[in-house]
């Protein structure tokens, strides 16, 4: 049994309760610890912890990070998801759970500019790190012992010193033989936690657990499951490759295989972005079409410059409404061109709002963009294509923004309009 101090490297040859060089207790033990080499690892509560790190005087209070009344929590700290205080949950709901929680209004650019701070440490080790959000990422440090004179899990525990020491904030670490089971390992020892899922493991471990824990099993596919009669991972395991994939076709294979702990994706330093959106929780809920639009012309404007920062294009636009009665509708539609202009997505997405907006009123809205390219893929210009001709007036704007604030310069449609974020836009 191999056996790691967490606190100071070292490597103790027998099985203690306590390390002999330096006296923690945080020791981790496994046969495969040394030759294991993916990792996901994962902050703990991120936004929270990094406001705590900026406000000592809310160390030890419960920290909810979203909008105020009529929001949902983007992220909490540990005490309060003991009241049982979770992300996506509705202000109102959150505070009823615990009503002595400090909210504070999330401020993105802050976590954005630290999650570079820890994602400029992991490349540091290894140029294989798959970016999966602002505050969690895959590494695979195959072939680097030689390099960092450490196995892969010494030099794992090395890192999560160093982001508590510098940053000032926590991580957990899991570590297994693929990104599937790395994924899972994360999660089991949190906060400040490093957990193991080795190969000889991996089936006796997974058997036993609820199905949704499989990757791409969501809500809909877990229920579709539990009436064929399969609720464990180890129902799944039981059955053959070929009748899976009968069943559900080529997720039944997906299944077969992560049932069994195999998970045969590469870490991808160029994974691409999938869709990004941005959103909001209204103030109060609204059924007036004109302010509907004009708020989605704004969310439009955010939308756009977030593709433009990223190099990004839209193939498709997604329109997201949430009702009164929190039922989400979502209405995409696909564009001619590739595009990053505001202008273009808010005039796909307009006459989809215009036939949602029939007098029910709406308590979110929210524009994506999906089918993403580079944007030198997208097509330049034309003299009469409505729409485009504003992209280079869209790159001035931007730059004085950065310079002078988002609010400096204000088109039109958004005269009258200031969006309090609610909550983080997406990148998938």
């Amino acid at each position: 049994m191999d056996t790691l101090c967490r606190d100071c490297g070292s490597r103790p040859d027998a099985v203690l309760n306590a390390c002999p060089a330096c006296g923690s207790s945080r020791l981790v033990r496994h046969r495969e610890l040394h030759d294991l080499a993916i990792a996901h690892l994962d902050c703990d509560a991120f936004y929270a912890a990094i406001e705590k790190r900026d406000r000592p005087e809310l160390r030890d209070r419960p920290v909810i990070v979203g909008g105020h009344h009529r929001g949902v929590v983007a992220a909490c700290c540990y005490l309060a998801r003991a009241s049982g205080v979770h992300s996506a949950m509705p202000m109102s709901r959150a505070l009823e759970a615990c009503p002595e929680a400090v909210v504070v209004r999330p401020d993105m650019r802050k976590y954005a500019a630290v999650g570079r701070e820890v994602r400029a440490m992991m490349l540091e080790l290894t140029p294989l790190v798959e970016p999966l959000s602002i505050d969690e990422a895959f590494m695979d440090l195959s072939g680097t012992e030689s390099l960092h004179r450490a196995s892969p899990a010494a030099t794992l525990a090395a890192l999560a010193r160093r982001v508590e020491a510098e940053l000032a904030i926590t991580l957990s670490v899991g570590l297994s033989t693929n990104k599937f089971l790395a994924k899972i390992a994360s999660d089991l020892d949190k906060p400040r936690g490093f957990a193991v899922i080795g190969r000889a493991e991996a089936r006796s471990f997974l058997a036993g657990r609820p199905v949704g824990l499989l990757w791409g099993v969501g809500p809909v596919m877990e229920r579709r499951l539990a009436r064929d009669g399969i609720t464990r991972i180890g129902e799944l395991a039981g059955i053959g490759e070929d009748e899976l994939a009968a069943r559900y076709g080529k997720i039944g294979r997906r299944l077969w295989s992560c049932a069994r702990g195999e998970d045969d994706r590469p870490v991808d330093p160029n994974r691409e972005t999938r869709s990004v959106s941005s959103e909001i929780t209204l103030e109060e809920d609204i059924a007036d079409a004109e302010r509907l639009r004009r708020v989605l012309w704004k969310l439009a404007e955010t939308l756009a410059r977030r593709l433009r920062k990223a190099g990004l294009a839209a193939g498709g636009v997604t329109l997201k409404l949430k009702t009164a009665r929190f039922r989400t509708v979502t209405r995409s539609r696909r564009l001619p061109t590739a595009t990053r202009s505001a202008d273009r997505m808010f005039r796909v997405a307009e006459p989809l709002l215009a036939r949602e907006a029939n007098g029910r009123a709406f308590r979110l809205i929210g524009i994506g963009a999906y089918d993403l390219v580079a944007d030198g893929q997208a097509r330049q210009a034309g003299l009469f294509d409505a729409g485009q001709g504003d992209e280079g007036l869209d790159d001035v704007l931007d730059g004085l923004r950065d310079r002078f604030g988002d609010d400096a310069i204000v088109r039109g449609r958004g005269l009258g309009v200031r969006l309090e974020r609610q909550g983080p836009s997406k990148v998938e």
